[in-house]
């Protein structure tokens, strides 16, 4: 069965063990998923199985939405409340201050992981290296913060919305702006909304054309060269020049790769 869809990830369950769930729900052996959520969160996580699993990297899964609830005051090597050691009372703070700070991280931002993420170090991940007590030198990052707007406060917890590009940790930013602050801070909680064009639509099946994140090619011969297989002449094709495409046909499509004058499925 070859099937795209959305699922909501509660909360405290890793990516993988929610897979496992929703591979016994539907009786399928191949499935995967793109974009790991951390255990303490919840949202959006795009689902694939069967001949799909293959679509993730052609998919268009940026710029993500989050919602987050920042806790101040509070204390976690996680950056979350999974492992909080301390936490202190501070005083209010003003609204007109908390905007301001949120305003001012608009843009391309350098930053480090959190030592908690499933960065890969040296081919392991950084959270199981972290839990063994590894003193990790994570790199600095790049990421894009497109938008970022203060949904409420109510103190000390403030709740803000962020549009990012992918790969970005949303528990660095919230260390970032309670650091702003003057403050500590923790995530209390965090929700992914959107991916892309992808959000939660009740594992709805999804159409994988409409999500492409490459141009559409036509093939000039007879579509039964693709369903066979036969190998394709770059010459037969509308758009000539070297990248990704996809074909697509009354029942089915094609993505195929133009490079050095051959093509590729």
């Amino acid at each position: 069965m070859n099937r795209l869809f959305v699922a909501y990830k509660p909360k405290n369950i890793t990516s993988n063990s929610f897979l496992s769930q929703l591979k016994r729900r539907y009786n399928i052996k191949k499935i995967g998923y793109s974009g790991i959520l951390d255990p303490f969160a919840t949202g959006s996580l795009i689902i694939a199985t069967g001949k799909y699993t293959k679509l993730f990297q052609f998919l268009k899964k940026s710029p993500k939405k989050y919602r987050a609830t920042l806790w101040l005051g509070a204390e976690s090597e996680t950056l979350d409340i999974e492992k909080v050691k301390r936490v202190e009372i501070i005083k209010e703070i003003e609204k007109n201050r908390i905007e301001d700070i949120l305003n001012s991280m608009i843009g391309e931002i350098e930053y480090y992981p959190p030592k908690y993420s499933a960065k890969k170090i040296n081919g392991k991940r950084a959270y199981n290296l972290a839990r063994k007590g590894v003193d990790l030198e994570l790199k600095k990052i790049r990421s894009e913060i497109y938008d970022i707007k203060l949904l409420s406060y109510c103190h000390p917890f403030l709740t803000f919305e962020i549009v990012v590009s992918e790969g970005s940790y949303i528990r660095s930013f919230g260390k970032i702006i309670a650091n702003r602050l003057g403050v500590n801070g923790i995530l209390s909680m965090l929700e992914r909304v959107t991916e892309g064009d992808f959000f939660y639509q009740n594992e709805k099946p999804l159409n994988p054309i409409k999500y492409l994140n490459i141009e559409k090619n036509i093939y000039l011969k007879d579509e039964v060269d693709i369903i066979k297989g036969v190998k394709l002449n770059y010459k037969n094709f509308k758009i000539q020049k070297e990248g990704r495409y996809y074909l697509e046909f009354k029942k089915s499509f094609s993505i195929i790769e133009i490079k050095n004058e051959s093509v590729k499925y």
